[in-house]
């Protein structure tokens, strides 16, 4: 009877193992993998931790005092529920992806729990007496099953960590691979593009306009790590191709000096540098210095450096590097944008080249803010030598890009303004700016805005006071995460009956379809928190 039990248990808390895990392993994938990274982020979300710690207290103190039978089926219906809990769901907006490296984390993962289950059944060979009633004279076979369940969130990262050696080395042989077939390419030109926000558009932009002209792949998506970019290479680079535009990503020092050493481009693009990733960057500073170091890449090998002029802490380094040229809408530009006119229809506005010569334009983008990467864009192609007329049409043509202020037109008495992707606090300045175009009801949905460290708090507290303003109804996605915005629109005296909380995007959506009102309603949908927060 004990043998049959306990086998019964062990499969019961399995089950509970591989659901749980697989959580575990999707949050340490959003993490990036990095160990320290997810350590902090299971510091910050220690409250996830608290209901299987006291369970598992909980049992291994009655365990501890010999219970029977009939109690420990309890404990297995107990770790039934938490499994059922921790099951796969399919509300993640990002699911867990069985990648190689994923199946060979889960594999040293399951070894780690085998060696604990097998301990429990040597510990639990010797026959016992038991009549189902009276209590467990070994209770360690349990204990050994039931930690194996509730460690899982350090089994985890302890698998991640058991197997660096070996996914280092895999990721070199990628790498060393994506490099030879570049240094296959001489004649590929390549252009590195970076920036704390407006990078993927500028990739983007850029890709429109020279793929007009040339060849051009760009990294998809939001590659812009060291694999995303070795992907591409190994997985998309073509003989044919003329251009590579390169996004280059980075939350920590000296991650685009890395990215450099793969690509080495030809030319930069630094399109801006701000308040983003505080919280991994440490200050201000170490964000200026590691964007910088694209152009210190460019620098070294006698390259183009284009650079946002209308953004201080870039004008902080610009005079240090030689052959820049400014892009934006401020005087003192190489490449400036003047005579802009945005509505809600699109943006007309005036390029004027070093040379003094001058087109005007015509894009379908909304906002001041794009007309600074699209004229980047249009900079970067003039300077290879694209005449600005042979620019009209592709820069005419230009689609928004997905989740960057992507105006969607659902028919009848709403329109959204897609601006999902993770947030800043220049763009949700710029995205209010754009909502303010809308003779409309204008409603703003938002999380808020995160990893911005020390300043986070101070700074939803300023988008709140700017939301106010621009705002007949504003929706905050959950509690907790909202209460800075929350004060900050308080603050300004705004009528908070127009304010209202919702526990997750789809209540806030439900409250937003509820609201009448004679205008149009234009929902401006700011930042789509990952599944990790």
């Amino acid at each position: 009877m004990y043998t049959l039990f306990f086998c019964i248990y062990a499969v019961v808390t399995l089950i509970g193992i591989i659901f749980f895990g697989l959580r575990e392993f999707h949050m340490l994938q959003l993490n990036g993998y990095k160990t320290p990274e997810h350590s902090w982020w299971m510091r910050k979300n220690f409250r996830r931790y608290i209901y299987p710690l006291v369970l598992f207290a909980g049992q291994f103190a009655m365990l501890a005092t010999g219970h029977n039978i009939p109690v420990l089926i309890v404990f297995a219906v107990m770790n039934i529920l938490f499994a059922v809990m921790n099951k796969p769901s399919k509300k993640f907006k990002k699911p867990l992806k069985y990648t190689a490296r994923v199946d060979r984390m889960l594999t040293t993962f399951f070894i780690l729990v085998g060696i604990m289950y097998a301990i429990a059944t040597i510990s639990g060979s010797t026959p016992y007496k038991c009549d189902g009633w009276k209590p467990f004279t070994n209770i360690l076979p349990f204990i050994m099953v039931n930690s194996a369940l509730y460690l899982t969130p350090i089994l985890a990262p302890l698998s991640n960590l058991i197997n660096k050696p070996i996914e280092t080395y895999i990721q070199h042989w990628y790498i060393n691979d994506a490099k030879r077939i570049l240094s296959d390419m001489p004649d590929l030109h390549k252009i590195g593009i970076t920036g704390s926000y407006g990078k993927t558009s500028m990739k983007f932009y850029l890709s429109e306009l020279l793929s007009s002209q040339y060849n051009t792949l760009k990294t998809p998506e939001s590659f812009n790590t060291p694999m995303g970019v070795t992907i591409t290479v190994r997985q998309h680079l073509k003989p044919t191709h003329e251009y590579f535009i390169c996004e280059m990503g980075a939350r920590r020092v000296h991650e685009i000096g890395e990215l450099c050493e793969i690509a080495h481009p030809h030319d930069a693009i630094i399109t801006s540098v701000g308040e983003q990733h505080l919280e991994t960057f440490g200050s201000i500073d170490n964000i200026l210095n590691t964007k910088f170091e694209l152009a210190d890449s460019v620098q070294s090998a006698g390259g183009k450096i284009y650079l946002n002029g209308d953004n201080d802490l870039i004008m902080k380094k610009a005079g240090e590097y030689k052959n820049v040229y400014l892009y934006g809408l401020k005087k003192h530009n190489d490449y400036r944008a003047t005579d802009i006119s945005v509505s809600d229809r699109g943006t007309e506005f005036t390029v004027t080249t070093p040379t003094g010569e001058s087109c005007k334009f015509t894009m379908k983008l909304l906002g001041e803010h794009n007309v600074q990467n699209v004229l980047g864009a249009i900079a970067y192609c003039h300077g290879i030598g694209i005449p600005l007329e042979k620019l009209l049409s592709p820069v005419r043509k230009i689609a928004p890009v997905p989740h960057r202020l992507q105006l969607l037109d659902r028919g009848g008495n709403i329109t959204f303004i897609d601006d999902a992707y993770n947030s800043n606090p220049n763009g949700c300045r710029c995205a209010l700016k754009v909502l303010g175009l809308f003779d409309a009801c204008r409603i703003l949905v938002t999380p808020g805005m995160v990893e911005l460290g020390a300043k986070q708090e101070e700074l939803n507290f300023e988008f709140g006071v700017e939301a106010s303003e621009a705002c007949d109804y504003i929706v905050l996605v959950g509690k907790n995460q909202t209460l800075p915005i929350y004060n900050g629109i308080k603050s300004t005296g705004y009528n908070m009956d127009n304010v209202y909380v919702a526990d997750g995007l789809n209540e806030a959506i439900a409250k937003v379809n509820a609201y009448r009102t004679d205008k149009k309603k234009i929902v401006l949908l700011e930042n789509d928190l990952p599944d990790n927060y």
